[in-house]
């Protein structure tokens, strides 16, 4: 799964729609989307940055809005 989030932030891939993990030894997939959506916002709020516009779709779609940082307007 690492590969595949350091793939997706490089900007490899762009407005994914779901993620599945596949294991072809053991014959079974499973969509893995919420896990990969979660750990991009936690990247993305530890490095105090945005989600990537073109990932912004999948983080909204699958990461919980409690997770999703905010911005603070200094005044």
């Amino acid at each position: 799964m690492e590969t595949v989030i350091q793939d997706l932030l490089a900007g490899e891939y762009r407005k994914p729609i779901r993620v599945v993990a596949f294991n072809t030894a053991e014959s079974w997939s499973q969509d893995v989307s919420e896990d990969i959506a979660r750990e991009i916002q936690r990247r993305c709020n530890l490095h105090l940055s945005d989600v990537p516009s073109y990932l912004q779709e999948l983080v909204d779609r699958y990461s919980p809005q409690d997770l999703q940082q905010f911005s603070l307007r200094l005044v």
